[in-house]
C-alpha cells in the first residue's frame, strides 16, 4: 500500500511528457507542400511593415532588405532558417518564430504575399564609380549560380540579387566571409573572400542598380 502511495505522488510531480519540437527539414517541407493563401500571407504581412516597408522595398540604407518579388522558396527557406536560428538576425528570429508564423502553413502564406508583391521602386545604390568593373566581376565569379543579370533560380533556391539595396548586399558579402550565414554554401567565402574593399562594393553597386525584372509576370 505504502509502494501504491509512493508510486501515485511520484507522479503527480513527474513534468508532462512534451513533444519534440518541429525540426527546420520538417518545417520547411510541410511548408513547401502548403497551399498558400494570400489573403491571410497579407495580415500575416502587417508586422513586416514597420521594417519592411507596405510594399516590401526595405530600407534604402541596408538595414532592411528589399523582399518583394524574391523568389517563393528562398523566402520559405529563409524564414525557416530564422526560425530555427540556422541565419541570425534578432528581428527576424523573432518574427518568425511561432508565437508570430504559428504554423508552416503560415510561413507558406506570407512568403506567397510576399512574393507576389512588385518589386519595382526606390533602392539604395553606390557611387557608380566601379559598378562597371563589378559586372565584370559577378559575371565571372556569380553569374553561374545567380544568374546573368543577378535574377537567381526559384527551382534551386538561388536568390535574386538584382535590385537588392547596395549597403545589404555589402553587409551580407562580408557576412559570408565571416562564416555569419551558416547555412550558405562554401562556394560563397571562398568566391568572395579574394575580392578587396573596392571590389566588393563594385559588385555591390552593379547588382543594385540592376531593375527586378520577371518575363514571365
Amino acid at each position: 500500500m505504502k509502494a501504491n502511495r509512493l508510486l501515485i505522488v511520484l507522479i503527480a510531480i513527474m513534468p508532462a511528457p512534451t513533444l519534440a519540437a518541429p525540426s527546420a527539414r520538417s518545417d520547411l517541407q510541410q511548408a513547401t507542400k502548403a497551399t498558400p493563401d494570400w489573403d491571410h500571407g497579407s495580415e500575416l504581412f502587417t508586422a513586416c511593415v514597420s521594417c519592411h516597408g507596405g510594399q516590401g522595398g526595405g530600407q534604402e540604407n541596408g538595414s532592411s532588405p528589399r523582399i518583394a518579388g524574391q523568389h517563393y522558396p528562398v523566402l520559405l527557406k529563409q524564414l525557416v532558417d530564422f526560425r530555427h536560428g540556422k541565419r541570425w538576425d534578432f528581428r527576424m528570429e523573432k518574427q518568425a518564430d511561432q508565437h508570430h508564423l504559428e504554423t508552416p502553413q503560415d510561413i507558406a502564406d506570407v512568403a506567397a504575399y510576399v512574393n507576389q508583391l512588385d518589386f519595382g521602386g526606390a533602392r539604395g545604390i553606390g557611387d557608380g564609380v566601379n559598378a562597371t568593373e563589378g559586372a565584370r566581376i559577378f559575371g565571372s565569379r556569380c553569374a553561374s549560380c545567380h544568374g546573368a543579370s543577378g535574377e537567381g533560380d526559384a527551382q534551386q533556391v538561388v536568390p535574386r540579387l538584382a535590385g537588392q539595396h547596395y549597403s545589404y548586399l555589402v553587409r551580407q558579402m562580408y557576412d559570408a566571409v565571416d562564416r555569419r550565414r551558416p547555412t550558405l554554401q562554401a562556394v560563397h567565402p571562398r568566391k568572395i573572400a579574394p575580392l578587396d574593399f573596392v571590389e566588393v562594393r563594385a559588385v555591390a553597386d552593379y547588382l543594385s542598380r540592376i531593375e527586378w525584372s520577371d518575363p514571365a509576370r
